[in-house]
């Protein structure tokens, strides 16, 4: 949860925040305070960070096995070196 701070003083907690464009400024559409201003949120420390470690997203991975279906087209099941006999 983020906590949102006003001018006039008053804070709220918002745990979903949707980002829209009012008066040429990127504003929380949760965050509007009772005195129609919209709150700015209160600095936090750090940002976690979430690391996804499927095989499937590895780039390495997907290369290998795009270029072995390709090689197995290309050249069938001989070695590029064996002969055709």
């Amino acid at each position: 949860m983020a906590t949102y701070k006003c001018e006039c003083g008053e804070t709220m907690e918002v745990s979903k925040a949707t980002l829209v464009y009012r008066d040429g400024n990127w504003v929380t559409k949760q965050a509007l305070c009772k005195c129609g201003k919209y709150m700015e949120a209160e600095p936090v420390e750090g940002m976690p960070q979430l690391i996804r470690t499927e095989e499937s997203l590895s780039k390495k991975k997907r290369h290998d096995r795009l270029w072995k279906g390709t090689k197995e087209k290309l050249i069938g099941e001989r070695g590029i070196n064996d002969s055709f006999k």
